[in-house]
């Protein structure tokens, strides 16, 4: 399909000085797109330049223009010598290819230098003219549209799911290859920058033609990330879940809008689903599907092959028809609607009724020797290694009985020629209403999710035999209905499911640990790794358990687990939200247990130990409510089901699981969960476990889009970002090191409590933290999260007994904080309140950079803004940046120039979303901030990769308003008529 891309430079504002003579700069713009370049006429003497260009036009195939983003650099005229870069902006075209979304991109972009950061702003005009062709032979798959929400997106019905999708791109990485001796830094800063949106455009045009041939229009819960293999290379991944979206018509009834004080968890119930569509009018219970014919306009998906870049592996020419799964609405299955090879869905939230049994955490890990990469085009190895992994995933889940796996994500951590490859995702039964052949061959067992059970309680039910358990687990009947079995404790990787009953509110839960290795090189290095994995995952999942009983919860939902490797050691970083499921039985506690010495000052001690434990666990359940209702006579003296109404997977020849005694009446296993003490080691693992920070009185944090049990939010949200760097002493021990990771931590988390203490009653939501090892000795920690207020009366605390930074002194160690504590208002945070509305803070950096544009475009990492409604998606944003500096120092250390680049890199964000004519990012993230540091040299390198879905949002507050004008003038109309 031809296209014409047509482009127009505007004018220039607080350009940097580029003649020292008149403290002026000669300013001309080259505009590149392919091997074409325009130029600008020179405007001389000016730092605010008008040029006013005419049209420059590129006549391009439509791949290309996934393929390259339009690259325009700002120079500075010189008569007797090489002009001077200013610095340089490239724009995606790619949003302006899809008829839905932009039309055009208009706007005072920020002009970045990888040395000098942003150095003024450049307005331009970027048009797009598309001829429809329809050859069935193109490579490009433009109109497919991309999401990073892991839900569906606000204003779209899911038609159809089509599957899981994945991609990979590989190359060799500019600043490694010899001719780097020879290159600046900035040219080998551009060079890399410049490969890496090349490669990030080539990734998504290849997945969007595999979208293409299943039959879908949209990838979501799109999930891109960067491999930084050094010497061996670079490689892009990405992974998605193919969907036939339909756009919900914007004349839809007041009940497509939410009150304002309504919370957002309502909001999510049925995102895109079952919203009532024209001439298909909602009945008052459970959603209903949508009629047959809506599918009367898709055609039937094709078995899809992998394209030519990827592996041709058996495993990926042989996707199998595993099943049938059609679109979230509930209708009856449909024949065009196929499981693909891996039933794997990145998506974390779901409608109610979808996902019907939920079968546990499922996750692999493999440890790597990289190799180079000699030839782009293919890379079969990368591309075989995560075929491994999923296939390993998929038996895993296919043990707990299950036939897909939901929240799945794929991480890497690489240190020198080592790389481990992760991925993880819940074990899930999706609906039989969803499917027609079960892709386990199991009818009976489907048979048996073809019972109506209670809403809130079905998930929790076990999907796996328990008489042939593939783990040790206590079961017993489910709390709510009485009818199935539960396990005592469940672990998921999604959000908390709507329609669940929750008691209660919810927390955030850690576990955090970092071990020492031995330096090693290659194989060697590998096989030590591989050794210490297994235990690193274990104490990980120790801890987790120990917490999540010290606060008297029995379910974890959203989990992630971070794995890092350094030189000299491992870092394990497990995050999740605790909640208390009603369904679960409750936990017994935590008891002390092991060899105990005839010391009586020994035995008082872990007896002081065990009351502190069970004054904790009092604690918690005080201040998180949970208070679970008493079994009453009406459950004790209700029937229990006999052998023959369950399905057969619960029955044994000896019927020995369906006897009566079976049945446990009182509220959860008395039993304690048992701590063994055989070490000074154990006995410091139980004190920090109860020198765990506490949660200010008035603060909830969880790393969910929704707080458990917590309904009345309001408008007011903040989004921040904060890194922090840590210089650590090469001679301390694994117990030190483990301290001292936990302590930056929990100091992480105090110093953003105490910045928002203006804003209790508040909630951090979707925290996510990110750690890495960048350099020998040297530990990084980011974390993104919003601050949600909701009603409820200020809890007044003193906030500076509460804050003690117990980060050992006399360790003397080099201490590197960058707080970049960013507003969604990107200023420093000073005060944390909300602003009225209509004002913002204005950006400004030490750069003369004036951000008062963009200041109105908000940022969250949601996938929703309280008190608005998001009425349309205008692209993907996917942006790649690197900053480098050689006077470190002078730019304030490490705290300046990452706080810095950070607030850059959020003004520049900011200006492409109001270029595309949007006044938010939902669902941002940032996905790698890659940090290196060399102070001899006075030196330091950033590398950032931030992604969201650029959108426009109204305020419910204003679509009342309208509504009302609207009413009154029809009104005003009515009544003129009467009286003519």
């Amino acid at each position: 399909m031809p296209g014409k891309l047509k482009a127009k430079i505007v004018a220039g504002r607080h350009l940097p000085i580029m003649d020292r003579a008149s403290d002026l700069t000669d300013a001309f713009v080259e505009v590149k797109f392919g091997n074409t370049t325009f130029k600008t006429d020179v405007y001389p003497k000016s730092l605010n330049p008008q040029w006013n260009s005419e049209w420059f036009k590129f006549e391009v195939d439509d791949e290309d223009l996934q393929d390259e983003p339009l690259q325009i650099t700002v120079l500075d005229h010189d008569t007797y010598s090489a002009n001077d870069a200013i610095g340089k902006v490239y724009i995606d075209i790619d949003p302006l290819l899809c008829s839905e979304a932009a039309t055009v991109i208009s706007g005072w972009l920020p002009i970045y230098d990888t040395i000098h950061g942003i150095r003024g702003e450049i307005n331009v005009l970027v048009k797009v003219d598309l001829f429809n062709d329809l050859n069935r032979f193109r490579q490009s798959s433009c109109g497919v549209k991309f999401f990073c929400t892991t839900s569906i997106p606000r204003c779209y019905r899911a038609v159809m799911v089509h599957g899981f999708v994945e991609e990979l791109v590989v190359n060799e990485d500019p600043e490694y290859q010899w001719i780097d001796r020879i290159r600046t830094p900035r040219a080998s800063n551009e060079a890399r920058q410049r490969l890496i949106f090349l490669m990030s455009g080539e990734l998504q045009r290849k997945i969007g033609l595999k979208v293409l041939e299943m039959g879908g229009n949209a990838v979501v819960g799109y999930l891109q990330c960067f491999d930084l293999e050094g010497e061996s290379g670079l490689v892009v991944r990405a992974i998605g879940t193919a969907c036939t979206l339909e756009k919900i018509s914007s004349t839809l009834p007041a009940t497509a809008t939410h009150p304002s004080n309504s919370s957002p968890s309502k909001d999510m119930k049925e995102p895109g689903f079952g919203e009532e569509a024209p001439g298909v009018p909602l009945s008052s219970g459970p959603p209903t599907p949508l009629r047959a014919q809506t599918f009367s306009s898709f055609s039937p998906s094709k078995s899809y092959s992998r394209q030519s870049s990827s592996s041709d592996t058996e495993l990926s020419l042989t996707p199998k028809t595993v099943g049938h799964l059609c679109h979230f609405c509930m209708v009856p299955p449909s024949p065009f609607c196929v499981f693909q090879e891996y039933p794997f869905f990145p998506l974390t939230a779901f409608p109610p009724g979808f996902l019907l049994h939920v079968g546990g955490v499922v996750s692999a890990r493999s440890v790597k020797l990289l190799d180079r990469i000699h030839n782009p085009d293919e890379p079969e190895t990368r591309d075989a290694w995560w075929e491994e992994i999923r296939q390993e995933i998929k038996s895993h889940a296919k043990a707990l009985g299950c036939q897909a796996v939901v929240g799945y994500s794929e991480s890497t951590s690489i240190c020198e020629e080592v790389c481990i490859l992760s991925a993880s995702g819940t074990a899930a039964i999706l609906s039989s209403r969803f499917m027609q052949d079960g892709p386990l061959d199991t009818e009976h067992r489907l048979s048996r999710f073809e019972e109506v059970v209670s809403p809130g309680c079905g998930f929790c039910h076990i999907p796996y035999d328990e008489l042939n358990i593939p783990f040790p687990a206590q079961l017993t009947y489910c709390y709510c209905c009485r009818r199935y079995k539960v396990p005592d404790v469940l672990f998921t990787t999604i959000d908390l499911p709507t329609e669940a009953n929750v008691t209660g509110k919810g927390c955030l839960i850690q576990a955090r640990l970092c071990r020492t290795k031995k330096k090693a090189q290659g194989e060697g290095n590998a096989t030590v790794i591989s050794n210490l994995l297994p235990f690193l995952e274990y104490e990980l999942h120790t801890q987790l358990m120990n917490k999540l009983k010290l606060r008297g919860m029995n379910a974890l939902f959203g989990l992630r687990i971070q794995i890092s490797i350094g030189e000299t050691m491992l870092l394990g970083l497990a995050s999740a939200t605790g909640v208390y499921l009603t369904a679960l039985p409750s936990p017994g506690g935590i008891q002390i247990a092991g060899k105990t010495p005839s010391d009586i000052t020994y035995e008082q001690h872990i007896s002081n130990m065990q009351k502190k434990i069970n004054d904790t666990i009092a604690k918690n359940k005080e201040l998180y409510e949970i208070n679970p209702p008493e079994v009453v006579e009406e459950i004790i003296g209700s029937p229990i089901p006999e052998p023959r109404q369950r399905s057969r997977l619960f029955r044994s020849q000896s019927e020995s699981s369906d006897e009566v005694s079976e049945l446990d009446l009182s509220h959860g296993k008395k039993d304690a969960f048992v701590l063994e003490i055989d070490d000074t080691d154990a006995v410091e693992d139980i004190h920090a476990l109860l020198t765990d920070f506490p949660t200010p009185a008035g603060f909830y944090s969880c790393n969910t889009e929704i707080m458990p049990g917590i309904q009345n939010w309001t408008s007011a949200i903040q989004m921040f970002t904060s890194v922090r760097v840590f210089r650590l002493n090469a001679s301390l021990t694994s117990q030190g090191l483990n301290k001292i990771f936990s302590d930056l931590c929990e100091n992480l988390l105090k110093s953003l409590y105490f910045k928002l203490r203006s804003m209790v009653p508040c909630c951090l939501c979707h925290l996510n933290f990110t750690v890495a090892i960048p350099e020998d000795e040297l530990i990084q920690v980011a974390v993104t999260a919003v601050a949600m207020s909701f009603d409820k009366e200020p809890c007044l605390v003193s906030f500076f007994s509460l804050f003690s930074f117990s980060l050992p002194l006399s360790l003397s160690l080099s201490l590197s904080l960058s707080l970049s504590l960013l507003l969604s208002t990107a200023s420093s945070m000073e005060k944390a309140s909300p602003l009225p509305e209509g004002r913002s803070r204005s950006l400004r950096s030490n750069r003369s950079y004036s951000g008062s544009s963009v200041a109105v475009v908000k940022m969250t990492p949601l996938s929703f803004i309280p008190g608005a409604k998001i009425i349309k998606y205008l692209g993907i944003i996917n942006m790649f940046f690197i900053r480098e500096t050689t006077s470190l120092r002078e730019e304030g250390g490490v705290s300046g120039f990452l706080h810095t680049f950070i607030a850059e890199v959020f003004a520049m964000v900011r200006a492409h979303v109001a270029a595309l004519g949007g006044n938010a990012v939902v669902s941002y993230s940032m996905k790698e901030c890659v940090f290196m540091e060399n102070p001899n040299k006075n030196q330091a390198q950033c590398l950032i990769n931030v992604s969201g879905d650029a959108v426009i949002f109204v305020r419910e507050s204003e679509l009342e308003s309208t509504s009302v004008q609207t009413q009154s003038a029809t009104t005003h109309t009515s009544n003129g008529a009467e009286g003519t």
